[in-house]
């Protein structure tokens, strides 16, 4: 048998726990979510956790770039790195990398043919402790110098929260899985805030008030060290194009240097450092500083990541699908936005990289999403939306889309096909226009997946 079909039939078969894993409308209890079946099962399998040490993040946004900023600087700092993020863009191997590279396909098979040596031992695993495992299973293996590990949902509770870090990180926190995490911001940053272990050090990104005394009492309770993005260490914007943003970014000790180096225009102080990255929008300096600041944390927990490597590591972060620009002429930029903080943030971003630009929106989003507060966001420069779906099962039909939409008194064309929908906005384009494909991961995914077909085809008729 090909190893094609063999890795199709271990994904088929971790398909099969996928349930409770991708349908989320259940209460995020105890009764479900404990990490007891992750204990057991990470004991059957020899603890590959506690192999190497682990970088943890956790958040409501950011937390995927902050991780893909922090595993690309430790490898370029000379350390085998493995990263582990969830979901997975295009394809199930992304989900689980060592150095930059995914996991191949027979390592896949083989990690599945041992999981189901154990599986009859744990009472009912989900798809996501399932898949955790085999990820540190592989970096166990493959005898890694560090893991950078992303928390799937919530924290506390999450299957990836048997881990012990070095470090725990928190991104920015918003409103997003309500019915799982709570209702108010104090309680989804106690979710979030589980992941801060007795004794470990914690980084956090700048949080509303709400989530942030949660945050710092937590942390005091356990004893962890609290270092936060607008307090510990700052940053300030430097420049920005449409391939690539620069910043500043330096500790609260060199505060003095920094505000001497800036208010005489470089004639006095010291340079903070500068750097480089090729994720655009303000919010992307804001989670590369939390990723610096966990580098740095790191550096005080016996690493050696010195700023070459962090600056050589960030300008060649991948981290494709948030405000990516797939094309210039047309413009078309895909997001995967999918809560009205991360919806502000992108209509933040667009007015900032495209300044009096008409908007063709392309949107769908899953059913269990805030979706009238990222329209409520996003409409204030759409010209045209065309709704649309994505294959997920929790997404949101187009007509409860154009229901939701029409308020805002905006043309509305439905087109489910996500293909067919990127089409007609090709179609409808004009000059000074942008085309914003939106509202899901899962949507965005498929933008991207289509597109390569797409400008094959108009490049020929052209």
């Amino acid at each position: 048998m090909d190893i094609e079909k063999k890795y199709q039939e271990a994904l088929d078969f971790l398909y099969q726990f996928v349930d409770y894993s991708m349908m989320r409308s259940f209460a995020y209890s105890p009764e479900r979510f404990n990490l007891d079946r992750m204990e057991l099962l990470m004991e059957k399998l020899g603890s590959p956790h506690r192999k190497y040490p682990v970088v943890h993040v956790a958040g409501t946004k950011g937390k995927g770039s902050v991780s893909a900023l922090c595993a690309s600087a430790l490898q370029a700092a000379g350390y085998s790195t493995g990263f582990y993020t969830s979901p997975h863009l295009q394809e199930f191997s992304e989900r689980i990398q060592v150095n930059g590279k995914t996991i191949p396909q027979e390592e896949v098979v083989r990690l599945v043919d041992d999981l189901k040596l154990v599986i009859p031992q744990i009472q009912t695993p989900s798809w996501f402790e399932l898949t955790t495992a085999m990820a540190f299973m592989y970096f166990a293996q493959c005898q890694v110098d560090v893991a950078v590990i992303e928390v799937g949902l919530g924290g506390r509770l999450d299957s990836t929260n048997v881990v012990h870090p070095v470090v725990s990180v928190i991104t920015s926190i918003s409103y997003d899985h309500m019915a799982i995490l709570g209702n108010t911001l104090a309680e989804i940053a106690s979710e979030k805030g589980g992941i801060i272990k007795n004794g470990r050090p914690v980084v956090t990104a700048p949080q509303k008030d709400e989530a942030r005394q949660v945050i710092e009492k937590i942390a005091g309770e356990r004893g962890a060290a609290l270092y936060q993005v607008g307090k510990d260490y700052y940053f300030t914007p430097q420049s920005h194009t449409l391939e690539e943003q620069s910043f500043w970014v330096w500790p609260a000790k060199d505060q003095a240097l920094a505000s001497d180096y800036f208010s005489s225009n470089g004639a006095k102080g010291t340079p903070p450092l500068s750097l480089t990255i090729p994720l655009l929008g303000q919010h992307q300096v804001e989670n590369a500083t939390t990723a610096y600041a966990a580098l740095q944390v790191l550096n005080q927990e016996g690493f050696n990541v010195p700023e070459l490597a962090i600056q050589q590591g960030f300008a060649k972060v991948v981290w494709p699908g948030r405000f990516e620009i797939l094309s210039k002429q047309p413009f078309l930029v895909i997001d995967s936005a999918h809560n009205r903080d991360s919806a502000k943030r992108l209509r933040q971003a667009m007015e900032d990289y495209f300044p009096g630009c008409g908007v063709i929106l392309v949107f769908g989003a899953s059913e269990d999403k805030d979706i009238d507060g990222m329209f409520t966001e996003l409409f204030s420069s759409v010209k045209q939306a065309i709704m649309t779906q994505s294959t997920h099962p929790r997404a949101a039909n187009v007509e409860k889309l154009a229901g939701m939409a029409a308020k805002f008194n905006k043309p509305i064309k439905n087109i489910p096909q996500i293909e067919d929908a990127l089409v007609y906005a090709l179609e409808q384009v004009e000059e000074k226009d942008v085309i914003l494909v939106t509202g899901s991961l899962f949507v965005a995914a498929a933008a991207r997946a289509v597109w390569p077909e797409i400008r094959l085809r108009l490049t020929k008729e052209t």
